[in-house]
């Protein structure tokens, strides 16, 4: 067992436990981790296959500058001159504006946010866009409203629920909850719950629903429209409820009043009787629902998460109560609270988007760069990210990066986009560094795990965050640290959290910048950064959190923080480190009348002009563009642009273009052959795979493909086939579930 070591997976938000075999500093085996208390053993193919991951001939070991068409290996010294010289320089000439943070937001590692995020904050700049708004922001907007935080997202506590609907989400393969298959197959086999899917194709998770919905792409709307009217109409909503812990239903129910529910079903080509069965099971049985990228990429987006996660759970009493929709427990939250209505709060320059949670979306930041205002961003810092293969519309995101001053990649790989930067700095990999999530996925217990190195970096990488901190330093941003503060770092962590206190008494302004504090200090004595940050992040947990704590068996006290440091640190598999009471999720609520608001008033007039007439109009299909590409599908066998050498899918039918037979059968098309994709964005050639699974009118393309690796690419990059300006109206979400498109055939050489 000496060679075993119990860490996570980094390949998915869901950060399964594992246990992994090193030898020779490499990784050999890879087996799931019975122990860990949130994923029990459970392990996909992807968490399989980490080693992929880890040693790639990609990996970056040493600071590059890039010097005409060549890289110069140069030292962190000069590295770090050179880019806080032309961050100076971009900030005396044209301000904080034009300075942007793109990153923070890796499905494994977190902790470099809270250095990022204070090195761009120091600079004076809320530039800072981050994958949660490729996806997210339009749900945790709504959420927001209605909860009164824009980080309370809620999570469906299917262990007691009896009724699970799943909306635009294939846990069968996309996970997005622990251990989904599993508990997917548990609620299909039981007699007294119900799994009601809605998805336009025959995914593996309608494969094995009660009920399926195949709702036609980009009608979710409608549909959900529509089943809020039917339930209102029948009088089947929760009136006690209602009364009892929301406000603002007397506004929403004018957005209802005289709609054709059964018009509606009709465009959106489902069953009445089956929708109207579906509105009443969740009415009247304990229900929750899960929703994922099939709505929140699709047609209306932030007005659908309104419909879907607010209005109709609210409605039907199902938020906030055991087995319904909870608030869970968190360690920090993934965002922050940016509420748009509060000036002080930035809107982008160029296309006016507001901050959701902090961030702004990816999606406008070429239009950002792209333009002539005298405030447009102009040096970019990329980290764990891969915009030129994660983000909407490849070719605007190229040309907006080779206008940049100043593009500054930190990564493990030698990616699409740092091979555009100016400067590419090598960071430490998951399984090199001290790091984790804040992902809120239990109920009512909150889990952590604070991965530790198992493999020993080659050449010269670092953790992220000290690589922020080297240039806070250059910068000079980070106060002066008296030497009793290191002295006390390394005599024990209770002399150093006395010493700590005594510290910002003296220099108040230093706890601004306490992340580069502690990595001055404590960071330097452990050699981490990251590590510095959780216990600095235990010692300044809110009351609810220590609440939480003490329920989970943390003593309540001073000492609580540096207790569960203490525990995390002795449980590499994770543990649970706090509990919500499972009886009042309400007290998560934080509206000023501690109720659900469900009316939100921006969104009336676009909820009244969702009707069937107007869909049915807006759907007419494009003869130039007669099919709907759901651009990003979910399988086995794609991880972002995290797993870049193609021989972990040897033998694999990976990357294709799945379409159903008889849309085959009309364009004279067999399955195997080439085929060329066309959209308003581009055209790209891909194998096609004929499959009864897809929905007739509709081609399903995956995501994380068109990587290059030594010297060839594996698959297409379906954001070739994107437009960035193709998104939401309101949260700017890349509307990627519903791309017209044609199919044409790839003549054969010599034909």
């Amino acid at each position: 067992m000496e060679n075993w070591h119990k860490t996570t997976c980094v390949l998915c938000p869901q950060n399964c436990g594992l246990e992994v075999k090193v030898e020779n500093n490499r990784i050999v085996k890879v087996r799931g981790d019975k122990d860990n208390p949130r994923s029990q053993g459970y392990i996909c193919n992807k968490g399989l296959n980490i080693a992929y991951h880890q040693h790639t001939s990609q990996r970056l070991k040493y600071p590059l500058k890039r010097v005409g068409d060549d890289w110069v290996r140069i030292s962190w010294e000069q590295a770090v001159k050179e880019i806080t010289a032309k961050i100076r320089e971009l900030l005396d000439k044209y301000g904080p504006r034009s300075i942007a943070y793109m990153g923070g937001g890796g499905v494994g590692c977190h902790f470099e946010a809270a250095f990022g995020l204070r090195f761009l904050r120091s600079l004076g700049s809320q530039n800072y866009y981050s994958p949660l708004g490729q996806e997210l922001t339009g749900s945790f907007w709504v959420q927001g409203r209605a909860l009164g935080k824009q980080y309370l997202a809620t999570i469906p506590d299917h262990q007691r629920a009896d009724m699970f609907l799943a909306v635009g989400w294939n846990g069968m393969r996309s996970h997005q909850t622990p251990r989904a298959p599993v508990v997917l197959r548990e609620i299909a086999k039981d007699p007294n719950k119900l799994l009601v899917v809605v998805d336009p194709r025959r995914s593996e998770t309608a494969a094995i629903a009660d009920i399926h919905l195949p709702v036609r792409p980009g009608t979710d709307a409608l549909l959900f429209k529509a089943m809020i009217s039917i339930i209102l109409m029948e009088n089947w909503h929760n009136k006690e409820y209602i009364e009892k812990h929301v406000c603002g239903f007397e506004n929403i129910v004018s957005m209802f009043e005289n709609f054709d529910a059964k018009k509606a079903v009709e465009v959106c080509e489902l069953d009445y009787n089956q929708v109207r069965e579906v509105a009443y099971l969740f009415a009247t049985r304990k229900s929750c629902l899960h929703r994922d990228l099939g709505i929140l990429m699709n047609r209306h987006s932030t007005a659908t998460s309104y419909l879907l996660e607010v209005i109709l759970p609210a409605i039907c009493g199902r938020l906030c109560v055991p087995g319904g929709n909870v608030i869970p427990g968190y360690l920090m939250p993934l965002g922050s609270h940016t509420d748009e209505r509060d000036p002080k709060y930035w809107r982008t320059v160029a296309t006016n988007m507001p901050l959701i949670m902090g961030v702004f979306p990816p999606n406008v930041l070429p239009e950002e760069i792209l333009n002539d205002h005298p405030e447009r961003i102009r040096g970019v810092i990329v980290t764990q990210s891969n915009p030129l293969r994660s983000y909407a519309d490849t070719a605007a995101y190229e040309k907006a990066f080779r206008e940049l001053e100043l593009l500054v990649t930190m990564e493990i790989n030698m990616t699409e986009t740092a091979k555009l930067s100016h400067y590419v700095l090598p960071s430490r990999s998951g399984y090199e560094s001290y790091d984790s999530t804040f992902f809120a996925w239990t109920y009512p217990e909150i889990y952590f795990t604070m991965r530790r190195p198992i493999i020993e970096p080659e050449g010269e990488p670092l953790e992220i965050s000290q690589i922020f901190v080297k240039m806070a330093e250059e910068m000079g941003f980070i106060p002066a640290i008296p030497l009793y503060l290191k002295e006390a770092a390394i005599r024990s962590r209770k002399d150093f959290a006395m010493s700590l206190m005594q510290y910002i008494k003296e220099n108040p302004k230093a706890a601004s910048f306490m992340p580069f504090v502690l990595a001055k200090t404590l960071g330097e004595v452990w050699g981490s950064a990251n590590l510095a940050a959780l216990w600095g992040i235990l010692q300044g947990t809110g009351s609810e959190f220590k609440k939480a704590a003490a329920r989970a068996g943390f003593a309540e006290g001073p000492w609580q923080g540096d207790e569960i440091f203490e525990a995390i640190m002795k449980h590499p598999e994770g543990l649970f480190i706090g509990k919500l009471d499972p009886e009042d999720n309400f007290a998560q609520v934080k509206t000023e009348d501690r109720k659900i608001n469900i009316f939100i008033p921006e969104l009336e007039e676009w909820v009244k002009s969702i009707t069937p007439e107007a869909e049915k109009e807006a759907l007419k299909p494009d003869p130039r563009y007669p099919l709907i590409l759901n651009a990003g599908r979910h399988s086995w066998f794609n991880a972002n642009t995290l797993m870049r050498n193609p021989e972990w899918l040897k033998g694999k039918r990976a990357c294709t273009l799945a379409m159903h037979p008889e849309d085959a059968q009309t364009l004279n098309l067999k399955d195997g052959q080439l085929v060329k994709v066309i959209t308003e964005a581009g055209e790209e050639i891909i194998e096609l795979e004929v499959s009864d699974e897809v929905r007739k009118g509709q081609v399903i393309i995956p995501h994380g493909f068109g990587l290059e690796y030594e010297g060839r690419t594996y698959g297409i990059n379906v954001n070739r086939l994107t437009r960035s300006t193709h998104r939401d109206p309101f949260a700017g979400t890349p509307l990627h579930r519903y791309v017209p498109c044609r199919v044409e055939p790839v003549p054969e050489e010599g034909k």
